[in-house]
């Protein structure tokens, strides 16, 4: 005897077909543990914590040297489980999280994370002002995650 069950599919069992978004398939991590520990290494800067997605207390880091480096070295161990948390939080998109950071902490003054992006228009009015003088690289740094999960 056929149930209801097995007559009528659960759109919430395969979410990328219920949604039809491709990039729900992806297994690969959206913001990697190593990436988290090499961002740590400057992370007295709160670099690992922008990164994960905790500009509050990435900017509390920057202020305070990692809360006066003590801060610092405990995050070593907390890592993981930010890496994890970022995961849960942010969906696989068509940018890659890692590239674009990447890309915004070594390049972003000249606007080549907007470019990877795909904004083009801002990428060349960083380009030509220094990131908007500074001020929409700081910006970025605060939202980037934001700004490519809603992409």
């Amino acid at each position: 005897m056929a149930t209801y069950e097995s007559m009528h599919a659960d759109p919430y069992a395969n979410p990328s077909h219920f949604h039809n978004d491709p990039y729900l398939d992806r297994t690969e991590p959206t913001h990697p543990a190593l990436l988290g520990y090499l961002f740590w290494v400057i992370g007295f800067t709160g670099a690992h914590r922008f990164y994960f997605g905790k500009p509050l207390t990435g900017a509390l880091w920057f202020f305070t040297g990692g809360v006066f480096l003590i801060g610092w070295i405990i995050d070593f161990f907390f890592i993981p489980a930010m890496s994890e948390e970022a995961e849960r939080r942010y969906r696989p998109r068509a940018t890659d999280y890692s590239v674009a950071w990447v890309l915004l902490i070594f390049l972003g003054i000249f606007g080549v994370h907007r470019f990877y992006m795909g904004k083009i228009f801002t990428g060349v009015i960083y380009l030509l002002t220094g990131g908007l003088f500074g001020i929409g690289y700081i910006y970025d740094i605060c939202t980037l995650n934001e700004q490519i999960d809603a992409g």
